[in-house]
């Protein structure tokens, strides 16, 4: 089986790598090539006993992705995207990449399959951030997709030629709608959400973290690992469960920023609490006043995709992953 990755170097591509590695197999068949591609160099996979080969590739310039496809994987991962903050910031580089690209690819692997028969699972990531206010109690996967930003804009609009090209025989979809992860490994990035992880990664290393948000603030999270299990559980399901209603809201945990820190206070204790710093930023807050708070996932919990149930449980999760298993003192 030949996998491709494309935004391999960002961390859930890199921990979906190393899961890949790890286990050999996708589903029922071998892993014999990978392929990691990303706008950087992705690093090269350690103990892989396969083909393997890293790429850099900018997929918002038209025919670079081409090259990719032309050699048929089985299963791609579109993992590649501008985050939400930059998106923002960045108008035309969110557009370029967030969506240029996901159509350059998605046309790239119709006009391959136009050439002999080839459909491979496409398994794309998307986001909560499809949807926009105002909200039910809990949003369901038939709420209507009104995106109050252009992150969200761009990724449902590639929901929506997902679920086209998918219709067409071009490939075999399906876009999984990711949480807010968290505890985000390594160094902040320009996600308006990254204050998430921020609010425990810092204080659980030991350093201070500025919290720029009341603590009322709600969210849908879920950890960097059940995001990888979501990924591998939407290569190998059958499809034919969804329909052509290809894209589907992910499990998570509803919580409030409160509700995180003290999950931080039971687990590490008064020390990594005292450790955040309150510093209001408007921007960050009209953002997030945007974004969904509670979801029902029933649908995909039916079709066997599984996160965590407490936040305790996602920093223990980090802890295990991340700090080898315990808080540094």
């Amino acid at each position: 089986m030949h996998i491709l990755i494309i935004g391999a170097a960002g961390m859930v591509g890199r921990k979906l790598t190393e899961r890949l590695v790890a286990d050999g197999r996708l589903g029922s068949g071998e892993v014999t090539k990978l392929t990691l591609a990303d706008v950087i160099d992705p690093p090269a996979p350690t103990g892989f006993k396969g083909e393997a080969s890293t790429v850099a590739v900018d997929i918002s310039k038209p025919g670079e992705v081409d090259k990719l496809v032309a050699s048929r994987p089985d299963t791609i991962f579109h993992l590649a995207a501008i985050v939400s903050g930059e998106a923002e910031a960045d108008f035309n580089k969110g557009y370029a990449i967030n969506l240029d690209g996901t159509r350059f690819l998605f046309d790239a692997v119709r006009l391959e399959s136009a050439k002999s028969p080839y459909k491979p699972r496409l398994v794309f990531s998307s986001s909560i951030a499809v949807f926009g206010a105002p909200f039910p109690e809990k949003i369901g996967d038939e709420f209507f997709t009104t995106p109050l930003t252009s992150y969200g804009t761009q990724k449902a609009i590639g929901e929506l030629l997902l679920s086209d090209y998918s219709r067409r025989g071009f490939f075999d979809g399906i876009g999984i709608r990711l949480p807010t992860i968290c505890i985000r490994p390594g160094k902040p990035n320009k996600a308006a959400s990254g204050f998430f992880s921020n609010i425990l990664r810092e204080p659980l290393a030991g350093q201070e973290a500025v919290l720029p948000v009341a603590e009322d603030v709600r969210h849908w999270h879920a950890s960097p690992r059940s995001a990888v299990g979501f990924l591998l559980h939407a290569a190998t399901m059958d499809l034919s469960q969804l329909g052509w209603r290809r894209n589907l809201s992910m499990p998570g945990l509803s919580a409030t920023v409160g509700e995180q820190i003290e999950a931080l206070r039971r687990v590490a204790g008064e020390k990594a609490v005292k450790l955040i710093r309150r510093e209001p930023d408007p921007m960050i807050m009209k953002i997030v006043s945007g974004w969904a708070r509670d979801f029902d996932t029933s649908r995909a919990a039916s079709l066997g995709f599984t996160a965590e149930q407490s936040f305790d449980e996602i920093i223990r999760v980090h802890i295990e992953d991340e700090l080898g298993g315990r808080v540094p003192d």
